[in-house]
């Protein structure tokens, strides 16, 4: 397959999925369940996006400097620490993890 073919093939797949959700009816995206899903929705792609960035290596579970990175980051979130305490922390748990290992 081309390049290109696979650039307009995504382009046209976009805009299709884009015409898709404009054609719904606004009485099917007003109800309760829809509205929690909705909601719901971007938080559990978001988790599993960094579980599978974290722990995953191909076809295999790692545990690694990453993995202690995240709890670092997630006890800074706990704590309600602001965003750049949590992303400091995570980073710095995770340099002193591959420096020790």
């Amino acid at each position: 397959m081309n390049v290109w073919t696979a650039i307009a093939l995504t382009a046209v797949g976009c805009y299709l999925a884009k015409l898709l959700g404009l054609l719904v009816p606004a009485g099917a995206l007003e109800r309760p369940l829809v509205q929690r899903l909705s909601a719901l929705l971007p938080v559990a792609l978001l988790a599993a996006l960094t579980a599978q960035q974290t722990f995953g290596d191909g076809q295999q579970l790692v545990l690694d400097a990453r993995g202690a990175g995240l709890a670092a980051a997630a006890l800074a979130l706990v704590l309600r620490a602001p965003f750049l305490v949590v992303v400091g922390a995570a980073v710095v748990v995770t340099a002193g993890v591959r420096a020790l290992g």
